[in-house]
């Protein structure tokens, strides 16, 4: 690198740096949020370098105008968790043999699949939408329910922490996932597929309904995720910084829910600066299709900060650990990027160790949202898992079914 263009790189990290010191003079604690957005800072400096702020932001309105993810609609429903808390969900339903169109009869053959309904979980500070790949590739194939956690997407405020301020468990997410199956699928085997979050959420339902586990589930993939030991990860950050978020975060977080409408502010104040921390804890490509770094930037900039500050906490006492056993006897999938910054790949590798006939796949030069940034994958990989679980005819295979680097068209 030049002197020059070393020059310019801390430039851009200092501009980076002085954009955090907006949520600062809008009283808002900054100092942890310094030391993540410092790290992201180094990474996407160099791309800053080249592009105006006023540029960016005419980019991201034509991404939001022209992006097609994220757009696909099914028949919504809702189902009401234990605490009132309405939860928002829709289904895919299969198609009749004869109305298969000819690329899903050469994906995965000409029989009918069998009646299994696959239910999709998603992550922190996600929507259902997060599954858009996946979603396009099942469509008509097999029934699918995709829904909305509490106070994420299209669903209510969680009523518990929202009116009796009862602290956000995984374990009140397992219940929830639990109401949405008696609504959406009261019926049937069913294939659950989890990404971060929704992973934990799988687990948890496993822990607190075992008999439901052991009488209708049928299969399980697990992407990206987690069944404890979270409090460990360190984020990619060095000791220090690491030492720094552990220590003032939550607290952070709890004081910027407590100001949600001036944070909601600052976020926008800061939007590029938070684009770059998103892409970096998001994906690990460099050619990422900009169109899907901006669909997943607006489903995280949806997700409300006190909402973020409710259900952070949750996650450090998450230990699922006992529950794996519920899945012993059935196909499972494991999967997840080896880049994983937010729950790195290790801790995949020690779930798919507690279920040794498990398939562990990890994608190199993948990130944590690895279901957009390597959809092909992720896509063949639960093809497979549904021929073994018998939803769908064995032999079929998914090959390039989508791809997120700049040089595709989208979908």
């Amino acid at each position: 690198m030049s002197e020059s263009s070393a020059e310019a790189v801390v430039s851009a990290a200092s501009a980076a740096a002085a954009s955090a010191g907006n949520w600062r003079r809008a009283g808002v604690a900054g100092a942890a949020i310094g030391v993540v957005a410092a790290g992201a800072a180094a990474g996407v400096a160099i791309e800053r370098l080249t592009v105006g702020r006023g540029m960016r932001k005419k980019a991201r309105l034509a991404l939001d105008s022209t992006g097609p993810y994220g757009s696909l609609r099914g028949t919504p429903g809702k189902a009401y968790a234990d605490d009132g808390t309405e939860l928002y969900y829709e289904v895919d339903e299969a198609e009749p043999e004869a109305s298969l169109a000819p690329r899903r009869r050469r994906l995965f053959g000409r029989k009918a699949p069998a009646p299994v309904t696959v239910v999709f979980s998603h992550g922190y500070c996600l929507n259902q939408d997060s599954w858009h790949f996946q979603r396009a590739a099942l469509r008509g194939v097999v029934r699918t329910v995709h829904w909305d956690q509490r106070s994420h997407g299209r669903s209510g405020r969680g009523v518990a922490q929202l009116e009796d301020r009862t602290p956000l468990t995984i374990d009140q997410l397992g219940r929830d996932l639990l109401a949405v199956i008696e609504a959406a699928v009261p019926e049937g085997p069913i294939v659950l597929v989890g990404h971060s979050m929704g992973g934990m959420t799988v687990m948890a339902l496993a822990e607190q309904f075992p008999e439901l586990i052991r009488d209708r589930v049928v299969a399980v993939a697990l992407v990206g995720t987690s069944s404890g030991r979270l409090g460990e990860v360190n984020f990619g950050l060095p000791v220090a910084g690491v030492a720094a978020v552990r220590r003032v975060l939550p607290g952070v977080l709890k004081a910027l829910g407590q100001q949600a409408a001036l944070v909601e502010r600052g976020r926008r104040a800061t939007a590029d600066l938070f684009a770059g921390v998103i892409k970096r804890y998001s994906f690990a490509s460099r050619d990422i299709d900009p169109a899907v770094e901006r669909f997943a930037e607006r489903m995280i900039e949806g997700t409300p900060i006190d909402v973020v500050a409710e259900f952070y906490p949750a996650f450090t006492e998450h230990d699922k650990t006992a529950a794996l056993a519920r899945f012993a006897e059935m196909p499972v999938l494991v999967l997840a990027g080896v880049k994983d910054l937010v729950t790195p790949s290790e801790h995949s590798e020690a779930i798919a160790d507690l279920l040794p006939d498990a398939e562990l796949v990890l994608v190199p030069d993948a990130g944590h949202l690895v279901m957009l940034e390597h959809p092909e994958v992720v896509i063949d990989r639960l093809a497979d898992l549904l021929m073994r679980a018998g939803a769908v005819p064995a032999g079929a295979t998914v090959g390039g079914y989508g791809s997120t680097s700049s040089s595709a068209q989208p979908g």
